[in-house]
């Protein structure tokens, strides 16, 4: 059921060929729900504001709505989304040169949210660009994979400072019974992440930043409980995480319920 459009046409083999050389481009991912998204507002200021950054100009809403509504049009009622905005004259855009950008919309199976608790190895790593999108993933994977070949779910990331960030594809969240903390560091604003912020305010749940250090979490027997943490993407809103490296974490069901329960307050956005 894979499909792909580009700028509201069917994808022909050029563009395909070109999408998989592309690394100079920009992405989003969603959940997409009888042609409805959460958060699509979100999604569209995200395209528009990576466009921005990676080309000096801005994407017009109603052309990625519509490039959206071409491709779910014939998918079925559950798919899962990535639009992504590249250009057919990379090397002109490159340059310098002024190039409207191109659309690709991919269309997929549906992806079911995760629910087992995981546990994190922590790396000193830090994202190009880190508050875009963007296509240059390598570094991602690359982490990922070597965590989970030291029997681990994912990595967490860590920078220069020793400030905890996110994780490969997720951002992390903690929470101490009475508010929720997100670490205040250079990392990519999660739409999940955003949506549940929203979901947590009406519901009268502060939202912090604050910097986290692996120290942080440590427990001392004066002092504060060891916090629960969860990562939060476009696929699940709320993992529990068990443990970071060798400090293992507390587990809260009640914790989990509340921050699904806040993501689940926002509604679905018609395409």
């Amino acid at each position: 059921m894979d499909r792909v459009c580009v700028n509201g046409a069917e994808a022909d083999r050029a563009d395909l060929r070109l999408l998989a050389r592309s690394t100079y481009a920009h992405f989003s991912s969603m959940q997409a729900r009888g042609r409805a998204v959460r958060g699509l507002d979100l999604h569209l200021e995200r395209l528009d504001d990576g466009t921005r950054e990676l080309f000096g100009t801005g994407l017009d809403a109603d052309r990625v709505v519509s490039c959206l509504r071409h491709a779910l049009r014939a998918s079925p009622d559950a798919v899962t989304v990535r639009v992504t905005v590249f250009s057919r004259q990379q090397d002109a855009a490159l340059r310098g040169e002024e190039v409207e950008p191109d659309i690709a919309v991919a269309t997929s199976a549906p992806l079911a949210a995760q629910v087992s608790p995981v546990r994190l190895r922590t790396v000193a790593y830090e994202r190009d660009l880190p508050h875009v999108k963007h296509a240059g993933t390598f570094g991602l994977s690359l982490h990922h994979r070597r965590a989970v070949l030291a029997g681990y779910d994912d990595a967490l990331f860590t920078d220069r400072n020793g400030l905890i960030s996110e994780a490969s594809i997720s951002n992390i969240g903690f929470f101490d019974g009475e508010r929720v903390v997100w670490p205040e560091a250079a990392v990519l604003p999660g739409v999940t992440m955003r949506l549940l912020q929203r979901g947590l305010a009406a519901e009268g749940v502060p939202s912090v930043r604050r910097p986290i250090r692996l120290r942080d979490l440590a427990a001392h027997p004066s002092g504060p409980r060891v916090p629960a943490a969860f990562l939060t993407n476009s696929i699940s809103p709320a993992v529990p995480v068990a443990a970071i490296d060798g400090t293992a974490l507390a587990l809260d069901p009640g914790a989990t319920d509340l921050f699904v329960r806040c993501y689940e307050a926002n509604p679905w956005q018609t395409v």
